[in-house]
């Protein structure tokens, strides 16, 4: 058996692509189109050697609301290079870091979509910093 991906709805598309591509730097490996279904399947990969799983976005075209429950699903989570550097570009990006990386190993932050991802130091964890040691968990995650 092998892992294939994980799929969630996405209400704007433009902003799940931000997120995802450029804010955590996933890149999109294969789209498919439905005019009759009115809808679009976005592949994504990390890029990441061996690293075959994939996040497919689901955009359904005439979706009149924003998903509501997000938190029913989960979270997807990602190994990272390292978490501060993750957590700095996303907070640059407009991203509110719910749970902060005291331990300088897990942080959780969300999607715009409402999804929760959680972000793993690959390896050992790094050594607590400010301002994330300090700073408080927000929200849910």
């Amino acid at each position: 058996m092998r892992f294939l991906h994980t799929m969630i709805r996405v209400y704007d598309l433009d902003a799940a692509l931000h997120f995802f591509c450029e804010l955590l730097g996933m890149k999109e490996v294969r789209r498919r189109d439905s005019e009759r279904g009115r809808f679009s399947l976005i592949f994504l990969e990390t890029g990441a050697e061996g690293d075959a799983a994939q996040l497919e976005l689901t955009w359904n075209w005439d979706e009149p609301e924003p998903y509501t429950g997000g938190r029913n699903f989960g979270h997807v989570a990602f190994a990272v290079d390292d978490v501060y550097a993750t957590c700095e570009r996303l907070v640059a990006g407009g991203v509110t870091i719910l749970r902060p990386p005291r331990d300088g190993y897990m942080a959780f932050v969300r999607s715009p979509d409402g999804i929760s991802v959680e972000l793993l130091q690959q390896g050992e964890r790094l050594e607590p910093r400010e301002p994330w040691m300090s700073m408080a968990s927000t929200g849910q995650w």
